[in-house]
């Protein structure tokens, strides 16, 4: 056990392993969700409610999931200069943090199964995609976030399924019957994809900031994120232009006839933007990017608030 183990209690260890910083990842889909839901005239109070929980259980899951697989695995080590990790440090037991990965996504998954009786097998089909993809990101035979496909899985997961998942849902309470075997006429729309981008694009530049700080340390444990792969240079490129994605769609919505002057309400967020990517691109120390990572995650929960806002209004 080393010494950060027992200056830390135990209450502040889980809080460590769960990450709380983290659930604007969770929040912000269900935000735009009910943005758009609400501007269609779709809005249900109860699914959303069970849509941001379980999204929220999804998340502390797959912390707790990438603590505990990356330990034992061998990926986090002294060595690295973000965050404490629980289970590298000792703070926790392996066996524990274990138990609390399944007990989270079963709880999860308890909490789906009212999302399934509202949205029929395609949220089944999503639940235990996202469950089994949470699990699979540090875990198994081919974790997803140490062979390079991290970034897809977080720009797929915790942005266009979760905010089209949001929206359908709550479109499905009020346009179908209960356990649906298909998915039902007006809950599937292009403009919930489109809504989906900038919460999926800022997702992903969170995890795009915590793999450039970890770059050499992953590249020496043998994790082959993005970044390792592709390089600081092309991963500081992918967090600009997931940036640049996420303002231009909100002009988009603007430019069409449905959306008014509003919908551009994230802009304003726009020089906090410019400062994180600033250190960003100039910075490589974790005492750096760590308050980069988190200002990443307020600038997702920023931006995604104000767009929802936006189409509300």
């Amino acid at each position: 056990m080393t010494e950060t183990a027992t200056e830390v209690s135990r209450t502040k260890a889980w809080l460590m392993a769960a990450r709380p910083h983290t659930l604007p990842a969770a929040a912000a889909p269900i935000f735009v969700g009910v943005g758009l839901a609400v501007h269609e005239g779709l809005f249900a109070p109860l699914p959303a409610l069970a849509a941001f929980v379980g999204a929220a259980l999804i998340q502390i899951g797959t912390n707790f999931a990438n603590d505990y697989y990356d330990a034992v695995k061998g990926v986090d080590t002294d060595e690295r200069t973000g965050f404490t990790r629980v289970t590298q440090s000792g703070l926790i037991a392996p066996d524990e943090v274990k138990r609390a990965m399944y007990g989270t996504f079963l709880l999860a998954i308890l909490v789906g199964a009212y999302l399934v009786y509202v949205g029929g097998i395609p949220i089944l089909v999503i639940g235990l995609a996202s469950v089994a993809s949470g699990i699979a990101y540090a875990g198994g035979p081919f974790p997803l976030g140490s062979n390079g496909l991290g970034d897809l899985f977080v720009f797929l997961f915790f942005g266009v399924i979760a905010v089209m998942g949001t929206f359908y849902v709550q479109a499905a309470a009020l346009l179908a019957a209960p356990l649906t075997l298909e998915i039902p006429a007006g809950t599937v729309t292009w403009q919930a994809f489109l809504a989906s981008l900038p919460v999926a694009a800022i997702s992903t530049d969170i995890l795009v900031v915590n793999n450039v700080r970890d770059l050499k340390t992953d590249k020496k444990a043998g994790k082959k994120t993005l970044a390792v792969l592709i390089g600081s240079t092309a991963s500081r490129g992918e967090f600009v232009g997931m940036l640049l994605l996420s303002y231009l769609v909100p002009v988009y919505f603007w430019t069409g006839s449905e959306f008014g002057p509003l919908v551009l309400l994230p802009l304003i967020t726009g020089p906090y933007a410019v400062m994180i990517a600033r250190t960003v691109l100039t910075k490589t120390s974790g005492e750096a990017l760590n308050p980069a990572l988190e200002q990443t995650g307020k600038l997702l929960a920023l931006h995604s608030g104000l767009f929802a806002l936006g189409m509300v209004l």
